[in-house]
């Protein structure tokens, strides 16, 4: 499966999205496994934005990842990375087979993805709270060119216990960057607990709105709502999509259980999580 070769965007219909982001939780969980790394549960719930924006919202082209007019994506959510490197895998930013090197002894794909080692990479991420800073560094930059192109970011919701990213927030929506759109990974947990246990976010929504964010709250794993939200830009500042999922999303042994931001399936559950994905 490849994705992602036409510009702007893979162009993929519904059912192709379906397919492109079940073989990403599929990539992903093999990876993990392979590594015995990883962080599988955030991997799952992520799955169903980065297969919208790579497979129909951003503009790219895998054989000039330098490109000047390419959106930008950042991975704020850094540990993440297994879904990320599948995604830019199967949209043709490298070889398939380099996925099965995940976190080993000097691979390009390290446990968290490094703009100096891999096409696609935007910026290096794995401290939180660091790529919505650097994103809204890029969308000034933009802005200051006169460039068309975009900047989305995708976060985690404890992440945003991190106060640089609300500094970054007050300084997005003082310059009015509508060509920013960030994107909360809103799936409740967090290494160890619910994110409402360990400092409460809710209503997040409406955080975003007080910072002066044109802000909407969707189903993170509603594909026809993902697309429609990432589509649209803010209209007299920056976006914010609460795309509220399900950590584990799609293996039911896994959904909504903390111990799964970083537990390795072993053997035997691969074989029924990939199961219940197919």
């Amino acid at each position: 499966m490849r994705v992602g070769e036409a510009v702007p965007g893979g162009g993929l219909s519904d059912t192709e999205l379906r397919a492109f982001a079940g073989e990403i939780r599929r990539s992903a969980l093999r990876m993990a496994v392979d590594a015995q790394l990883g962080h599988p549960g955030g991997d799952l719930s992520a799955a169903d934005v980065l297969a919208v924006l790579y497979g129909r919202v951003l503009r790219f082209d895998p054989a000039r990842p330098g490109w000047a007019g390419r959106d930008r994506f950042v991975l704020s959510k850094g540990h993440a990375a297994a879904s990320f490197y599948s995604t830019l895998s199967l949209s043709g930013f490298f070889p398939q087979d380099q996925l099965a090197t995940f976190m080993q002894p000097l691979s390009l794909l390290n446990g968290h993805p490094d703009r100096n080692k891999l096409p696609g990479v935007e910026a290096n991420t794995g401290p939180l709270g660091h790529g919505l800073p650097i994103a809204v560094g890029m969308a000034i930059a933009a802005k200051l060119d006169g460039a068309d192109w975009r900047t989305f970011v995708l976060t985690g919701d404890g992440e945003l216990q991190e106060g640089s990213n609300w500094e970054a927030a007050m300084t997005a929506s003082h310059r009015k960057l509508t060509n920013l759109t960030v994107i909360v990974d809103r799936n409740r947990l967090q290494q160890g607990d619910f994110t409402e246990n360990t400092a409460a976010l809710d209503p997040l929504a409406d955080k975003w709105r007080a910072f002066g964010f044109e802000t909407v709250e969707i189903d993170g794993h509603d594909q026809a709502a993902l697309v429609e939200a990432l589509s649209a830009a803010g209209r007299e500042g920056p976006r914010c999509v609460v795309a509220n999922t399900t950590k584990g999303r799609g293996v039911s042994f896994m959904e909504n259980i903390a111990a799964w931001h970083h537990k390795i399936p072993s053997a035997d559950e691969l074989a029924r999580a990939l199961e219940e994905l197919a």
